[in-house]
């Protein structure tokens, strides 16, 4: 596993571009320029690790943009300290982005090949999640809510109301919700039944899948 100044330069100038297409949250931008995004890549795709795309990984799932990784991230408004419930794993990336801001990241994912790569994985870089769970992300990870912030990182047809109730008051759900595009939307939780919605504009991703019994690392 090599990170080397080439690398470190990619990032600058990936944090840069980020910069230009609107991104302005310190933290956030601190973490992409820090986490070796070339690592979560499989080979062939190492030249292209810090281009602004997306790429395939295992069990035909993604690894997101950075864009799309960052801006999801400036949503949840989220820093240091706060708990944050993330639905897919995947690559463990975004995992990664999150951990090194100092947020504690419960995550969860249902492709048992992506979950046992991951819960070694990530350790080894030096990003140790509070909990990763092998499980169904719409039902969320009750025994450990309320939390600060939920993204979901797989195109929701509906948002699961399970996510919504695990949310602490002022809490922020940020969900792509569609079928073929999905609209980027963030839900702040304002009273115990009570909810402002805002919209995005439109993104991509693979599907969120469910049903799928849980256990934890």
């Amino acid at each position: 596993m090599i990170d080397s100044p080439k690398h470190e330069g990619m990032r600058y100038r990936l944090v840069e571009q980020l910069r230009q297409k609107g991104i302005q949250d310190e933290s956030t931008l601190a973490a992409i320029g820090v986490v070796p995004r070339h690592l979560f890549l499989d080979s062939g795709f190492l030249d292209h690790a810090y281009e602004d795309k997306a790429f395939p990984i295992a069990a035909d799932q993604t690894i997101s943009q950075p864009y799309t990784v960052a801006f999801q991230t400036e949503l949840l408004q989220c820093h240091a300290g706060h708990k944050v419930l993330e639905i897919g794993t995947g690559s463990g990336y975004q995992t990664a982005v999150l951990c090194h801001m100092g947020i504690d990241v419960y995550s969860i994912e249902r492709q048992q090949t992506l979950f046992k790569k991951t819960s070694l994985f990530l350790p080894k870089l030096g990003f140790h999640a509070k909990k990763l769970i092998f499980g169904d992300g719409y039902k969320g990870f009750p025994s450990a809510a309320p939390f600060d912030g939920i993204i979901v990182t797989a195109g929701a047809p509906e948002v699961p109301k399970a996510l919504l109730t695990q949310l602490t008051i002022g809490g922020r759900l940020v969900i792509p919700v569609g079928t073929d595009e999905q609209i980027m939307t963030r839900f702040i939780r304002t009273g115990v039944k009570s909810f402002d919605k805002q919209t995005f504009g439109e993104f991509r991703f693979v599907p969120l899948l469910s049903d799928r019994a849980s256990s934890e690392s």
